[in-house]
């Protein structure tokens, strides 16, 4: 794995950061307590939310991986948890090449002593905000090769990148750049299923000093407008599954996809 010139950033303890609360809401240990002060204010329902979120991710990646997609973007990586996306594709595509995008400095720490690959395949790393898409193509397109499919996962990413800052487009830029055959697998943070607790949640994450930006399913399918969604569609975190056992069908705070790009 090579890493981007940004390896010695500072980390900044003292803010929470998604990526950190995110990590204490799956039972991790790489956060601090000022994102342990936001994440353990969140209703208990998140920490459910979070793992049904992460078992998506699981099962689609490798549904992808089943399907011969041997090039990966995951851009939001998070603080690395096993299994990995890498983990997971590589187990069934030996020869998968990754690379991992993360604007959160401790990431980029723990990428460079955890995402290792097979010998056959290859994982990379940058240091960059998803608000900055061309520097992220850039990078990928040193690493993987853009005339074949890509597959672009953005996994619980997307609610805090707030209207001002164009979602929309954002996620466009990076559509764009792939060639035809390729996939998208995103996933996006709603409180369609959990009404009761938009105002806290919301209130929570703002207190924090981290923007939130939930969105309803209205809001959420302009992301994969163009693109091909496969069954069972844009749906909620538990109702996603393919060749595997179903899911517990239980409420969730995520909407999920996987579409192709014609």
């Amino acid at each position: 794995m090579t890493a981007g010139p940004s390896s010695e950033s500072r980390i900044d303890t003292s803010r929470p950061h998604p990526a950190r609360v995110y990590d204490w809401l799956l039972g991790g240990k790489d956060n601090y307590p000022a994102d342990e002060e936001v994440a353990s204010k969140l209703p208990p329902e998140a920490r459910l939310n979070a793992r049904r979120n992460r078992a998506f991710m699981h099962r689609a990646a490798a549904w992808l991986a089943g399907n011969g997609v041997d090039q990966y973007l995951d851009i939001g990586t998070g603080i690395p948890t096993r299994p990995n996306l890498h983990q997971i594709v590589q187990a069934v595509v030996p020869s998968a090449r990754i690379v991992y995008a993360d604007n959160d400095p401790l990431v980029l720490r723990h990428a460079e002593a955890l995402l290792t690959s097979t010998p056959e395949g290859g994982t990379d790393y940058i240091e960059a905000d998803v608000r900055d898409p061309d520097a992220i193509l850039e990078h990928a397109r040193a690493f993987l090769d853009f005339t074949r499919p890509v597959a672009l996962s953005m996994n619980a990413l997307m609610h805090f990148v707030t209207d001002e800052d164009d979602p929309y487009g954002v996620t466009r830029t990076l559509l764009d750049a792939l060639p035809p055959g390729s996939w998208f697998m995103f996933s996006h943070g709603t409180t369609d299923e959990h009404p009761h607790l938009a105002r806290s949640v919301t209130t929570t994450y703002r207190k924090g000093e981290i923007p939130l930006r939930m969105r309803t399913r209205a809001e959420i399918e302009p992301f994969f407008e163009g693109l091909d969604l496969v069954a069972p569609g844009l749906v909620t975190a538990t109702r996603w599954y393919q060749d595997t056992p179903a899911p517990a069908q239980e409420p969730s705070g995520f909407y999920v996809g996987v579409a192709r790009v014609p």
